[in-house]
């Protein structure tokens, strides 16, 4: 938490001091030309007004009727292939300006419209681009491989280099296009290219709007829409490439910072339980479980347990047959041939001494029952005669 706090102050820290270091920049560099800019529009202003003997009031209506009438000028702008450009514009969130609904129905309609396209939109582009790396990215091993080279595994500089060269080759395919059909200069052209498939969209360039365009050049409208589609494409695809690695930084220390503190719960726990268990396991001392071997509780059972022991024997002694084995204070004492395998011990070959019995067996082979009728991992039952030599070793099985 500490880490994603210091990273959301670094970040807020860095935008401020960006945006203070752009707009000292654009102070510089524009103020300078807006004045003069102001100073020519007011002389031209005063021009017009003494020679045509324009009133104040008459000269901000006729500014007003001018501003009107511009967007009309590429035609009408709310047939078909106007309305599939505007909500274009609007799903994508470029908004370049150039209309906007005039009716209240329409102003409504297009808050509802844009509220469930443009996180449609936003998810398409998503997806588009995470396929468009993928097939890259084979494209790329497919190279390697053809070219003989050794590694053929597609690292992030091969996809990020990649991607930035399709970003510029997008952008000055567009720029030259636009600047034959709109008549811009190639600088203009890739700078309203690059407003538009970073969804900037200032206005100050519009495609398709000079010369009723939208209703006389169709295959020009169909370049411009398709253009805008493949190029939003194709930016997504390199953002999520570079941007979107940084951008999951939050969720993925979120997820260790989760999964720390549920290690930190369980080890609480096992620090809690801990004493119960050491209580528990003061009464009993289990030896080792060994496959195919049998439980050894060499400290008599409480109550309770002797109890619920002694009903689950009874209960299965009706299904299982008993077993009987012997255990030997020494190995010498047991007196068995030396078995064949380690499977068959009977007799434990620990040297430690034991001082208190009590047998209770876990696991028994069913298959065997009816063969021998002793335990699967015993070769000395209680009719043998080293137990009758010994018949204080002897115990009643349970």
């Amino acid at each position: 938490m500490k880490r994603q706090n210091l990273r959301t102050a670094a970040l807020i820290l860095c935008i401020f001091s960006y945006l203070l270091v752009g707009a000292a920049v654009f102070d510089a560099l524009e103020s300078e030309a807006e004045s003069g800019r102001k100073r020519l529009l007011e002389q031209k202003r005063g021009e017009l007004r003494r020679k045509y003997r324009f009133s104040a009031d008459d000269y901000r209506e006729l500014e007003r009727l001018v501003l009107q009438a511009e967007p009309h000028r590429a035609g009408r702008q709310w047939k078909f292939a106007g309305s599939f450009y505007f909500a274009i514009t609007v799903i994508t969130t470029i908004g370049y300006g150039h209309a906007a609904p005039g009716t209240d129905a329409g102003k409504v309609f297009c808050m509802f419209y844009a509220i469930l396209g443009i996180p449609l939109t936003l998810v398409m582009f998503q997806s588009l681009g995470e396929r468009m790396n993928t097939v890259v990215r084979l494209l790329l091993k497919k190279i390697k491989k053809c070219l003989g080279m050794r590694t053929t595994n597609v690292s992030m500089e091969n996809m990020v280099l990649v991607g930035f060269l399709s970003c510029m080759g997008t952008l000055c395919i567009g720029a030259a296009a636009f600047s034959y059909f709109e008549g811009w200069t190639f600088f203009h052209a890739y700078y309203y290219c690059f407003i538009t498939l970073t969804t900037i969209g200032f206005g100050d360039f519009v495609a398709l709007q000079k010369n009723e365009a939208l209703q006389k050049k169709p295959p020009y409208v169909a370049f411009s829409f398709m253009y805008i589609l493949v190029g939003l494409t194709v930016i997504g695809a390199f953002l999520n490439l570079v941007v979107l690695r940084f951008l999951t930084m939050n969720s993925e220390d979120e997820r260790r910072d989760a999964e720390e503190r549920a290690s930190l719960r369980r080890a609480r726990n096992n620090i809690h339980l801990k004493p119960k268990e050491d209580s528990r396991s003061s009464n009993a001392i289990f030896l080792p479980v060994e496959d195919r071997t049998s439980q050894m509780n060499l400290i008599p059972l409480i109550q309770e347990d002797a109890e619920r022991q002694r009903r689950q024997s009874a209960n299965s002694a009706a299904a299982v047959p008993s077993f009987c084995t012997c255990l030997c204070y020494r190995p010498q004492l047991c007196g068995s041939p030396a078995p064949s395998h380690p499977e068959t011990l009977s007799c434990h070959t620990n040297p430690v001494y034991y001082n208190s019995i009590s047998y209770k067996i876990d696991e028994v082979s069913l298959s065997t029952r009816g063969q021998t009728g002793s335990s699967p991992g015993s070769t000395l039952s209680s009719n043998s005669p080293r137990c009758r030599q010994h018949p204080r070793l002897r115990r009643k099985s349970i």
